[in-house]
């Protein structure tokens, strides 16, 4: 088939780099456009902290730097390279639609720093080394070793070019799973268990019937079979509860245990603020998104002296484009600061609204059923910038933080046909899990029939997926002796 030139005509719709600086900005939170504010002042020298000049102050300070540049020269040239060229001193190999996501550095020391500290203890020969540092580089986050035995034998000849056997990267392991954290470097969550408990057996009968339980009836446990293990080791089921709670005692991801400990706690910052004022409601914006910033007053007078001057050599012509662009870029800033507020005033407006009654009581059974695409038709926006809004926002009210995404909710019906939040469900559901029996859970027929009776007009497989959403176990997972 021969190859054919022709020409057409098609449109775009594309997103302006203004759109987008909106977009990326409306999905921030307080605690992160703190830190995009700082970034851009820092690269951009035109955009300041303060409130903005009118057009007299702008002219008084046109005057005083007239008067000022008499006495000091200052060259733009300075500031610009014209020696290299842009794509010699930079490579940006992303989409300029792409998000920059700062990887955080850890500080805290991590599990296997610590077990490779520890090694010195076990006067280990070069080789056992060797094995050592490759089975702990091996472990998981939980600490757990995933790889097979000859897996790591392999490694090791092709890494190391030396041959060994699998028994010595056993008996290599034996010797970790001897240091600190108990548990570490098990190849299940059985291993796991018996490593730590097997740590402090003298004298103590319940850990002892622990170890056989995990030994011998490991399944029956997970299950939570407890009469067939009673029959099997003979024991009451008073010597069952103590077992229990001993093995209930022990870390299933010894790995984890110090990173979890030591993990950050984020502290979250309301950006929005609704409080009751005689019988209103009044919502307010967090101060640090509604930041002052304006354009330099240096850099309006740069650029009005530059093209007055009417100059025609290079090095003029790059300080002219130099400043515009700046001055272009802050103002652009400026305005998608400005237009987040609006938009996260107008949304929140319309949720506040939506959910009245709610913010006036704090009660869950007031929430209305309420998706994205309602609140986008009252305010006119598209629903991805609705969900971007909900996005990592908080809300302070009278009666505790909510998440924004806490609001949004699908629709289930009653028997009298009223459409009723699905959240309203769920509380009732969970207020119904938390006051069974634990000994005889309720399955998820029980339940579903304990919601029809309340006049929800539900399916066992709906019961069973807010139950998952909810992290409830199944009926026989939350039995308990």
């Amino acid at each position: 088939m021969a190859l054919k030139q022709f020409l057409s005509q098609k449109q775009d719709q594309r997103l302006s780099p203004q759109q987008i600086q909106l977009m990326k900005l409306l999905q921030v939170p307080t605690m992160e456009l703190e830190q995009r504010i700082k970034q851009e002042i820092e690269e951009n020298p035109a955009l300041e902290e303060g409130k903005e000049q009118n057009e007299d102050e702008f002219e008084n300070q046109q005057e005083d730097t007239d008067s000022e540049s008499e006495q000091e020269d200052f060259d733009i040239s300075d500031y610009l390279d014209d020696d290299h060229a842009d794509y010699k001193t930079k490579a940006k190999n992303q989409s300029k639609d792409e998000d920059e996501r700062a990887i955080p550095l850890s500080g805290e020391q991590t599990f296997r720093e610590r077990l490779s500290k520890q090694l010195y203890m076990l006067s280990l020969s070069n080789l056992e080394t060797v094995i050592a540092e490759t089975i702990i580089g091996n472990l998981d986050e939980s600490g757990y070793l995933s790889r097979e035995i000859d897996a790591i034998v392999d490694d090791i000849v092709f890494s190391q070019g030396i041959e060994i056997e699998e028994g010595e990267v056993t008996n290599v392991l034996n010797k970790i799973q001897s240091l600190d954290p108990a548990g570490i470097g098990a190849r299940d969550l059985k291993e796991c268990l018996l490593l730590q408990i097997n740590r402090n057996l003298k004298g103590n009968i319940s850990r002892f019937t622990a170890k056989k339980i995990l030994e011998n009836h490991f399944e029956e446990f997970t299950k939570k079979h407890y009469q067939k293990i009673i029959k099997k080791l003979d024991i009451s089921e008073e010597d069952l509860k103590d077992a229990i709670n001993e093995i209930l005692k022990l870390n299933p991801k010894p790995g984890g245990s110090s990173r979890e400990a030591a993990r950050n706690i984020q502290q979250i910052i309301p950006d929005f603020r609704i409080m009751e004022i005689d019988g209103k409601l009044e919502l307010t914006l967090n101060g640090r998104n509604a930041p002052e910033l304006k354009v330099s007053g240096d850099y309006k007078v740069m650029l009005k002296n530059y093209s007055d001057g009417a100059k025609t050599s290079k090095s003029d012509k790059d300080a002219l484009v130099f400043v515009k662009k700046k001055l272009d870029s802050a103002k652009w800033f400026i305005d998608a600061i400005k237009q987040r507020q609006n938009t996260l005033l107008l949304t929140m407006n319309s949720i506040m609204e939506y959910q009245h009654s709610f913010f006036l009581s704090g009660d869950e059974t007031q929430l209305k059923p309420m998706i994205l695409k309602d609140i986008a038709d009252i305010v006119k926006m598209d629903i991805s910038t609705i969900s971007r809004v909900a996005n990592s926002k908080h809300v302070q009210t009278s009666f505790g933080v909510y998440s924004l995404k806490y609001f949004f909710s699908e629709s289930l019906s009653t028997e009298s046909g009223e459409e009723v939040s699905t959240r309203e469900v769920k509380s009732i559901l969970s207020d119904a899990v938390d006051s069974e029996n634990k000994r005889k859970p309720l399955p998820d027929e029980k339940l579903m029939q304990l919601l029809r009776d309340k006049g929800y007009n539900i399916a066992r497989r709906t019961v069973a997926k807010y139950r998952e959403q909810l992290n409830i176990p199944v009926a026989r997972l939350r039995k308990q002796l």
